[in-house]
């Protein structure tokens, strides 16, 4: 009887390492895999980056309201349409200058 047991206890036993072997098989082959992908992926930066990366979020919303705020007036007081859009252009074009003079941390 005793011999019976440890039989069938030396079966469920190597059945069971069987199983770990096949896990582990299979844990090295996804690691291995997730390893190659990782090289293969580009690195995406979550940080900002770029030129707006320069200045703060109140930094770009100022240059976004005063902005806004000179179109508006520009607008309204600016009487003949044609000055109006050459005035509205000009502004656009000035406003990078504009924003590295008042805003540049250069030192």
């Amino acid at each position: 009887m005793s011999r019976e047991r440890a039989r069938r206890r030396a079966e469920r036993e190597a059945e069971l390492a069987r199983g770990r072997a096949a896990r582990q098989r299979r844990v090295s082959r996804r690691q291995r895999r997730r390893a190659l992908v990782r090289r293969l992926t580009p690195r995406i930066r979550w940080g900002r980056s770029g030129r707006l990366a320069r200045h703060t979020r109140g930094e770009r919303a100022a240059i976004v309201l005063l902005t806004g705020a000179a179109l508006i007036l520009l607008w309204t007081f600016v009487d003949d349409l044609a000055l109006r859009v050459a005035l509205i252009v000009l502004l656009l074009l000035a406003l990078p200058a504009i924003v590295v003079i008042a805003l540049d941390r250069r030192t």
